[in-house]
């Protein structure tokens, strides 16, 4: 399975010490050079630096060169290469939360879910508790529609 990530999954999931679902869901999860350079820009948070200067064996890290298409130009750098990327990969999901790239990635016949969609999934393994990790997104400033919350804490 090929599966692309943006930078904010990643950095949402580090700061609430559940980055390693990525790998016993995926097993392999490739980022943008853009990416990765995200991650480690100035105003990120000292332990997302400090993961992605050494990234685990898991994480691949690709460049990409960024094609100027009308359509993404929108869409911030990372977004963007994340996309492009998951195309030229031919990737089976790419790990978007930006509600206008999830809409171009689905309009481009990119399978997408968000990192919402992630936690439910590692919830629904048995990995983590879907409650309290919604509650640990929230305290790291990670903002969901309560309605949105609600309606995925009770689905099946």
């Amino acid at each position: 399975m090929i599966v692309v990530s943006d930078t904010s999954p990643i950095c949402y999931l580090l700061l609430i010490n559940q980055i390693e679902i990525l790998q016993t869901l995926y097993r392999v999860v490739t980022i943008p050079q853009v990416v990765a350079s995200e991650l480690s820009a100035s105003a990120s948070p000292p332990m997302v630096k400090n993961w992605i200067a050494q990234p685990p064996k898991w994480l691949q890290i690709q460049s990409i060169k960024i094609l100027q298409s009308i359509e993404l130009t929108t869409l911030d750098p990372g977004e963007r290469a994340a996309i492009l990327l998951a195309e030229r990969l031919e990737a089976d999901l790419v790990i978007l939360d930006d509600k206008a790239a999830r809409q171009i990635a689905v309009e481009r016949g990119l399978k997408i879910v968000g990192l919402l969609g992630t936690i439910k999934d590692a919830a629904r393994s048995g990995l983590l508790d879907l409650g309290r990790t919604f509650e640990q997104l929230q305290e790291v400033g990670f903002w969901v529609a309560p309605s949105l919350l609600e309606r995925l804490l009770t689905e099946d």
